[in-house]
């Protein structure tokens, strides 16, 4: 299954699910993809426009001699480009994303993200998810294999991905990452959980980036050893024991109680029963309970469908921390905070 998703103004719904619902689009177009999503449609229906850059002006009171135009009152005024400054906008509506140097280079999506993973698609690779975010301002295509894996040893199912992404609002450098989808929960892991670095690529939006892309393409062509180093991640946290005590332990120290009531101890006491009802009854974490895994699973579980969102969707911020890398990091921390435990 794969989805095509866009928060700006080509979808008439809300991202509720990026891969395991079919949305709509607002020309009657199912989004939704049985299979591979074709690199065309990506290019046609995401992204068929341009980043622009143009210069940016400034309005000063005028006199009718002096006047360029008229404010938004009516009153005369004159237009002054501003130097070294230009603002970055989409070509179609004109939307401008924010204002940069002029040393700032966007990175078009279509050369960025499309063609740079189109060199290594085929019979072992497909596009399975792509999508807008902040109408347009983030951008990001997925590439996996075409089904799921499954570890015998821990019963575990999970997808190595490799996601690029970019933005044209400042919000991030051009980024190719390595990335695992854990099918039983749709959540994105870390590849070697505990280390957060190392997973990604990143090229920032300058006038000389065009030379490092074919580093991204190197970085691009590391998904055949996603999944090796991710089990051999997974079946050594899953054979790692965690008792009752220790859970406890790791509760205290991600998540510490405050002494004195008022709210920080009522969000701290909603929190902790939450990854404890995650840890020892939902079965996205449960199946694990007893080992470091399921400490893993519970905490990033917790962090994709039970953390408080605001601003936004819920899809999309799960989104935004995929491709930004949060969740890596999340993992990473988590893991060392529980190995501190296990060791005192």
């Amino acid at each position: 299954m794969a989805v095509l998703t866009s928060s700006g103004r080509n979808s008439a719904v809300s991202q509720h699910a990026i891969r395991n619902r079919s949305l709509t689009w607002a020309v009657d177009t199912s989004n939704h993809y049985p299979g591979a999503i074709p690199v065309g449609d990506v290019a046609e229906r995401l992204f068929f426009w341009d980043a622009i850059k143009v210069p940016v002006l400034a309005q000063f009171p005028a006199d009718i001699e002096t006047m360029t135009g008229l404010d938004a009152e009516g009153r005369p005024v004159m237009a002054q480009q501003m130097p070294g400054m230009v603002a970055v906008a989409r070509s179609d509506t004109r939307q401008v994303f924010k204002v940069f140097s002029d040393g700032y280079e966007p990175h078009q999506y279509r050369e960025w993200l499309l063609e740079a993973v189109s060199n290594i698609l085929g019979d072992t690779l497909v596009v399975t998810s792509a999508g807008l975010l902040r109408h347009g301002g983030q951008a990001w295509v997925e590439v996996s294999v075409p089904e799921t894996l499954h570890d015998g040893r821990t019963g575990f199912g999970y997808r190595p991905n490799l996601l690029a992404a970019t933005s044209l609002d400042g919000s991030l450098a051009t980024t190719y990452g390595r990335t695992v989808t854990a099918t039983v929960c749709d959540n994105t892991m870390a590849i070697a959980l505990g280390q957060a670095r190392g997973q990604q690529v990143k090229i920032r939006h300058s006038r000389y980036s065009g030379l490092r892309i074919e580093q991204a393409r190197q970085a691009l062509s590391l998904v055949e050893e996603t999944a090796d180093e991710f089990t051999d991640t997974l079946r050594h946290l899953s054979s790692t024991t965690v008792t009752d005590r220790q859970w406890f332990a790791f509760l205290d120290a991600w998540h510490p109680m405050p002494e004195e009531a008022g709210r920080a101890r009522t969000i701290a006491t909603r929190v902790r029963e939450e990854l404890v009802e995650m840890y020892r009854h939902d079965v996205r974490a449960s199946t694990w309970q007893g080992t470091a895994f399921g400490v893993v699973q519970a905490v990033n579980t917790w962090a994709h469908h039970k953390q408080p969102v605001k601003g936004a969707s819920r899809a999309e911020r799960n989104q935004e921390g995929a491709i930004s890398g949060r969740f890596d990091k999340l993992d990473a921390s988590v893991v060392s905070t529980l190995e501190k435990v296990l060791t005192s």
